[in-house]
């Protein structure tokens, strides 16, 4: 099955890869000379412009976009919506806001353009491990593509499916990425707690190791915490400063929206826009009222 894709940075690039390992034709876009060539040297086909990749599709086209949420995948979306015609599907691959999506597939039944938003989990691992796809949008449209979700998801028959209709799939992945928030706090905190038991002397990767087999906690992200602590046991050079793409922002005000308590998700979400203040006004602040009610020392800068 032919397809289009937009956005070849590492994931991109690793999902035309097993694209093109299974059988499909992949004709890719990005602005990087250098990933356009890449993709050529794996047996895709690069074009220089959204236009030049349309060209080389032939009607019905699919084109899938993994370009990062926002402003790119807007900008984009509408340049596609310029070039594309009925019968043709864009398929939004990215950490898109469900509503984003939800406008984007109004804007495109407009044209007679097919819409499928296609929650995507797996990072950089995913070429080999396959994607996780949790997909929202027209049932028919979803299984004219079953070829490429089949040949993306870990097998034919495990690791993805249609959710429900369009804003479905972005909105599952919303919530996925909002507990992998949650798991990887727990972890950051519980690690933590060895690290600064020095009377022991942990080793911090070994229990991680131990961990990875028989325990209740096991997991994924405990064998990436596991390969990180391998690689640099103390995690010299490494700043203090989570970023977020948005997902954890998005599932807490959902929650809230929803009346449904997310404690443990908006917990992890706030200590990561914590870890980014070098300079704490809050922290100055409870400081300076410890020492008005208290007389407490202040620890000077």
């Amino acid at each position: 099955m032919d397809l289009g894709m937009i956005g070849l940075g590492r994931m991109g690039a690793n999902m035309a890869q097993r694209l093109i390992l299974g059988g499909h034709r992949v004709v890719g876009f990005d602005p990087n000379e250098a990933a356009r060539k890449a993709l050529d040297d794996k047996g895709g086909e690069s074009a220089d412009s959204l236009q030049a990749m349309v060209a080389k599709l032939d009607a019905p086209r699919a084109v899938w976009s993994m370009v990062p949420a926002g402003a790119i995948t807007d900008g984009t979306f509408d340049a596609l919506l310029g070039l594309l015609t009925p019968g043709d599907c864009i398929i939004d691959g990215g950490n898109s806001y469900y509503k984003d999506s939800l406008r984007h597939a109004a804007s495109c039944a407009a044209k007679q353009i097919d819409f499928v938003d296609a929650g995507t989990s797996g990072g950089i691992w995913g070429l080999d491990e396959g994607y996780s796809l949790m997909i929202g949008g027209d049932a028919a449209v979803v299984e004219r593509l079953r070829p490429i979700f089949e040949t993306l998801a870990p097998s034919a028959t495990q690791g993805w499916g249609r959710v429900g209709s369009v804003g479905a799939g972005h909105f599952t992945k919303m919530v996925h990425n909002g507990i992998e928030y949650g798991m990887m706090q727990a972890y950051a905190e519980g690690f933590s707690i060895l690290e600064h038991k020095k009377q022991f002397a942990l080793d911090v990767h070994q229990i991680a190791q131990i961990w990875r087999t028989g325990s209740v906690v096991r997991s994924w992200l405990l064998d990436l915490t596991a390969d990180a602590l391998g690689k640099n046991p103390t995690l010299s050079g490494i700043a203090p400063y989570v970023v977020d793409s948005g997902e954890g922002r998005w599932t807490a005000a959902e929650a809230i929206d929803l009346d449904v308590p997310a404690p443990i998700i908006t917990h992890a979400l706030i200590e990561r826009l914590r870890s980014r203040e070098t300079d704490s006004f809050a922290d100055k602040l409870l400081a300076a009222m410890r020492n008005e009610f208290g007389g407490h020392a202040i620890k000077k800068e």
